[in-house]
C-alpha cells in the first residue's frame, strides 16, 4: 500500500475515533467501561509495574541494539535502532500534536467522584495515551524488524497491558489507549515504510550513478 493512501486512512480512522468519543453515546460509553476496569482503590502492583515499564523499556530498547551493534559489529542491527529512535520521534510529535488538537481533560478531572486515579500527578491532556503510543511504537517497529510470531505475541502482549494497566489506574478513558495504539503503531509503520521505500530508493539512485 502506498503511503498517502495509508496516511489517509489513518487520519480517517483517528477522525472517527475523535468525533465518536464526542457523541454522548460514546462518551457514556467511555466511562462505563472505565469505571469497571478501574476500582476504588487501584493499589495493584502488577499493573503500577507494567505501567511504569512503558518509558524505561522505550528507551533502553534501542540503546540496547545499538550497544549490540558496536559489540558484533552489526550494521543492520544498528539501522534498526536509528529506526526505532526515529518512530519514537514521529509518535511523540504526533501525540503531543493530538493532545493539543483534541484538548481532553483526564477521567478522574471530568469525574472526579467516579474515577479513582492512583495519582492525580499528570495534568497532561488525556488523548491519547502516551505510555500507550510509545508501547506500540515500540511493539510494532520491533515486529516489523523481525517478523515472527514469538516476537510479536510478546511485544504486543506488553503493549496492550500497559494500554490496560492506564485504564486500570484511572488516568486514561478505553478511547485513549485505543487512539494511543494506533497512533503508535502508525508511527512505527510510517516510519518504516520511509525507510525501506525513500532512504533505499536513493541509494540505489545513487549506486546508478556513473
Amino acid at each position: 500500500m502506498k503511503l498517502s493512501a495509508y496516511f489517509f486512512r489513518i487520519l480517517i480512522l483517528l477522525s472517527v475515533i475523535v468525533l465518536f468519543t464526542n457523541s454522548s453515546y460514546a462518551q457514556n460509553w467511555d466511562i462505563n467501561l472505565l469505571q469497571n476496569i478501574n476500582p476504588q482503590n487501584p493499589n495493584n502492583n502488577t499493573f503500577k509495574t507494567i505501567s511504569n515499564t512503558a518509558e524505561p523499556l522505550c528507551v533502553a530498547v534501542p540503546i540496547s541494539m545499538y550497544a549490540l551493534s558496536l559489540i558484533n559489529n552489526n550494521q543492520h542491527l544498528k539501522k534498526n535502532a536509528y529506526q526505532l529512535v526515529a518512530s519514537l520521534a514521529v509518535n511523540a510529535v504526533a501525540t503531543e500534536g493530538f493532545k493539543i488538537i483534541v484538548n481532553r481533560d483526564r477521567p478522574f478531572v471530568t469525574y472526579p467522584n467516579t474515577v479513582f486515579p492512583i495519582s492525580t500527578d499528570e495534568k497532561n491532556k488525556s488523548m491519547p495515551s502516551g505510555h500507550t503510543s510509545f508501547s506500540f511504537t515500540t511493539a510494532t517497529s520491533v515486529y516489523l524488524m523481525y517478523p515472527k510470531w514469538y516476537v510479536a505475541l510478546p511485544a504486543f502482549a506488553w503493549a496492550t497491558s500497559v494500554g490496560y494497566s492506564r485504564m486500570y489506574l484511572g488516568l486514561h478513558y478505553p478511547s485513549d489507549v485505543l487512539m494511543g495504539a494506533v497512533v503508535g503503531s502508525s508511527s512505527a509503520i510510517i516510519t518504516n515504510w520511509a525507510r525501506k521505500n525513500l532512504i533505499n530508493r536513493k541509494k540505489k539512485n545513487l549506486a546508478k550513478t556513473p
